[in-house]
């Protein structure tokens, strides 16, 4: 299971890491093959599944894995059982209702305030940032030295949930289809070692039929 650590200066190469604050805000995911419960796990595979299933309309991540783990690291440090208060548009706000609301939310950002102070957030959106990092890895011939198994898994799962339905990946994940977005994220995905139909939900054969149907329509290319 994937484990967030801030401020750390572990790593395989933290040997060349210099920091004049103890590395304050720093967030490093490292993936421990033993950590969790069963029952850890699976809320994990849940969130990542609720996501897939709903990555067309919400598409932004929330955050969810950084805050199941610091909501269970601080279980019965803060009162996260006070209850969701919800007006009907003929009610009036009272004094009592936003007290709770407000309490509420006190008790639930401190729950997911990281050890040195500071909250976490994804640094994603973009979706020409991972790929040429692919490229570059493959082309010095270091793709395996520095990135693992798990970390390919993830690297695909990534693109596999931001893939548009129709089968293109746009400038950022918010986006529409583009030429740029869905050539650089079908090339990493075939560095990665997919072949032309693999993918979930046929992500490669999906982006290359894509790629392939405009470029007929608007001549954007000769083959």
């Amino acid at each position: 299971m994937w484990k967030l650590k801030v401020a750390n200066s572990e790593g395989p190469f933290s040997k060349w890491l210099f920091s004049t604050n103890n590395f304050v805000g720093r967030q490093i995911w490292e993936f421990d093959p033993d950590a969790g419960t069963l029952e850890e796990r699976a809320e994990v595979e849940r969130a990542r599944d609720e996501f897939y299933r709903n990555r067309f309309e919400v598409k932004p991540c929330g955050d969810v894995l950084l805050r199941l783990q610091q909501l269970r690291n601080n279980k019965g440090e803060f009162d996260l059982s006070i209850p969701t208060v919800k007006l009907t548009d003929d009610e009036d706000v009272t004094y009592e209702a936003t007290t709770t609301t407000v309490k509420r939310a006190v008790q639930f950002f401190s729950a997911i305030q990281l050890d040195d102070g500071h909250w976490g957030a994804d640094c994603a959106g973009p979706l020409y940032f991972m790929p040429p990092l692919v490229f570059a890895l493959y082309i010095t011939g270091t793709l395996h030295t520095m990135l693992s198994t798990e970390h390919i898994k993830e690297t695909l799962r990534y693109m596999y949930c931001h893939q548009n339905e129709d089968g293109g990946f746009g400038f950022h994940i918010e986006g529409h289809s583009t030429m740029f977005g869905t050539t650089l994220n079908y090339i990493c995905m075939r560095i990665l070692g997919l072949g032309p139909e693999d993918g979930l939900d046929n992500a490669c054969s999906r982006a290359r039929n894509w790629i392939l149907d405009l470029s007929l329509k608007t001549n954007f290319c000769r083959f």
